[in-house]
C-alpha cells in the first residue's frame, strides 16, 4: 500500500515541535487555625467555660444592656442584678479575648502578606501571642479607668462606668464569634469580615464612651477633658496597640 509523503512528513514536522507542558511548581500547604489543632481547642475551652458558667450566671447576661446603658446610681429594689458575677464575667472576658487574639491573626495574615508565612509556621504561637496581648489591653483599660473613675469621679460614679466596660468587653465577644467562625471557613471573604469585626468593635466602644459621657459630664467646660480623655485613653492605646502587634509578629517570626 502506498505511503501518502506529505501526510507523513506533517505529521513528523508536528511532533518535532510538541513541547511538555509546564507544570506549576508545588505549593506548601497553607496552614490556618481552623487546621490547628492546639489552637481551635483554645477556641473550644473559652467557650465550654462560657457553657459551664452559664447556668450559675445567665442572669449576667441578662443584664448587659443595662449595665452598658444604665446610670442610675440607686438601683430598684426589685430588679435582681445582684448575682455572683466573677465566674461568668471571668468567662466571658477570657472568651473575649481570645476571639480577638484570633481576629489579630486574621488582620495580620491578610492586611500584612509579609508577615502570612511566619504566621503559618507556628499558628498557636502566634495566636497565644496574640490572645496574651488582648488580655493584657483589657487589664491595663481596667485599671485606667478605675484610676479616672476615681479621680474624676465618686465610687458610685466609678462603679457605674467599670459595668458598663465589663458588660460591654462582654458582650463584644459573643457578637465576633460568628465573625470568627466565618473568617475561619470563608478566608476568601476575610477583609469584607474584618471590616464587619471593625464596625461591631467601634459599636461597643462608642456605646462604652457614651455611657462615660452621661457620667461624667456637668458642664459645658467638662467637653474639654473629655476630648483629651478621648485622645488619651481611647485612640492612642490601638494605636500602640498596632505597633505592639507589628513588633511580636517581628520577634516570633
Amino acid at each position: 500500500m502506498p505511503v501518502n509523503i506529505h501526510t507523513a512528513d506533517t505529521a513528523f514536522n508536528y511532533l518535532s515541535v510538541m513541547e511538555v507542558p509546564h507544570v506549576s511548581e508545588a505549593l506548601p500547604f497553607a496552614r490556618s487555625p481552623l487546621h490547628d489543632t492546639p489552637s481551635m481547642v483554645l477556641l473550644m475551652l473559652g467557650l465550654i467555660a462560657v457553657a459551664l458558667c452559664y447556668h450559675t450566671g445567665y442572669k449576667y447576661i441578662e443584664n448587659f444592656f443595662h449595665y452598658m446603658f444604665s446610670t442610675r446610681r440607686r438601683e430598684n429594689l426589685f430588679e435582681d442584678h445582684t448575682v455572683n458575677e466573677t465566674s461568668i464575667l471571668a468567662a466571658l472576658i477570657a472568651n473575649t479575648c481570645i476571639v480577638e487574639g484570633f481576629i489579630i491573626y486574621f488582620a495580620v495574615q491578610l492586611l500584612m502578606p509579609d508577615k502570612a508565612a511566619s504566621l503559618q509556621g507556628n499558628v498557636f504561637l502566634h495566636i497565644t501571642a496574640f490572645c496574651a496581648m488582648a488580655a493584657g489591653f483589657y487589664a491595663t483599660q481596667w485599671l485606667v479607668y478605675k484610676v479616672l473613675g476615681y479621680t474624676f469621679s465618686d465610687k458610685e460614679g466609678t462603679r457605674l462606668w467599670l459595668d458598663g466596660f465589663k458588660s460591654s468587653q462582654s458582650l463584644l465577644g459573643l457578637l465576633l464569634l460568628p465573625v470568627l467562625i466565618l473568617l475561619l471557613v470563608y478566608t476568601s471573604s476575610g477583609k469584607l469580615l474584618l471590616y464587619i469585626a471593625t464596625l461591631l468593635y467601634l459599636v461597643v466602644r462608642l456605646i462604652f464612651i457614651y455611657k462615660g459621657f452621661r457620667i461624667f459630664y456637668s458642664n459645658l467646660s467638662s467637653i474639654l477633658y473629655f476630648i483629651l480623655y478621648l485622645c488619651a485613653v481611647e485612640i492612642a492605646p490601638l494605636v500602640i496597640m498596632t505597633g505592639v502587634t507589628i513588633w511580636i509578629c517581628g520577634i516570633l517570626q
